[in-house]
């Protein structure tokens, strides 16, 4: 139980940014600023070497940083499992398996999400705009493909956030959620597919 605690609580600190990529992390260090014992923090470091969060590194392990090679894989990857999920879910809702209430909670998340990246507030709309995709995720009804996309995400995050700065056309991509979920509450899968997809690689662009 406290390996499960200990793991939670670093994979958090990781994403959230709170050790930077390429920082290096001990078992000492890390057992200290957690206030646990090393056993547990050994075992959480492992596993997240597992995750591809962390690398080993002589006695310890270093954050992260993906290439920009290992980018253009991850987010070729991403492309394809949200072009996926959006299929899935406007394959739901087109049988009746997606309520209307649950569309328009993902409209108001989009809608908070564009106020948020309005005001710059960065660390805010990276949180909200992941609520939002994850949304997406979990409208699909595949637990494989979102825990795929989750892992994925946190890969990303670490390696890109530093490199955010707010989007230039941020009606672009407000723009482009709105479409997606127009699709998905139609039921058109093609179209839904298409737009995560092409979504997820403009995302890609902006990064270069």
């Amino acid at each position: 139980m406290q390996v499960d605690t200990v793991y939670r609580r670093l994979r958090r600190l990781i994403v959230a940014g709170e050790y930077s990529p390429g920082e290096r992390l001990t078992e000492v260090a890390v057992s200290e600023a957690l206030a646990v014992s090393r056993t547990p923090v050994r075992e959480a470091l492992r596993r997240l070497e597992s995750d591809g969060l962390v690398l080993g590194a002589g006695r310890g392990v270093v954050v992260e940083v993906m290439t920009p090679e290992s980018l253009d894989h991850a987010y070729e990857v991403r492309a394809a499992l949200e072009a996926l999920t959006a299929e899935l879910a406007a394959d739901r809702r087109r049988s009746g398996r997606i309520a209307p209430a649950a569309l328009a909670d993902l409209e108001r998340d989009a809608a908070h999400l564009e106020e948020v990246t309005a005001a710059g507030e960065l660390d805010r709309a990276i949180e909200l705009n992941r609520r939002f995709h994850r949304g997406i995720a979990e409208l699909a009804g595949n637990p494989i493909a979102l825990e795929s996309l989750e892992r994925l995400w946190d890969r990303i995050i670490v390696s890109t956030r530093a490199s955010l700065v707010r989007p230039e056309r941020p009606e672009t991509v407000s723009g482009e959620h709105r479409e997606l979920l127009r699709a998905i509450a139609e039921g058109d899968r093609v179209r839904a597919g298409r737009i995560a997809g092409d979504h997820a690689r403009a995302t890609r662009a902006t990064l270069e």
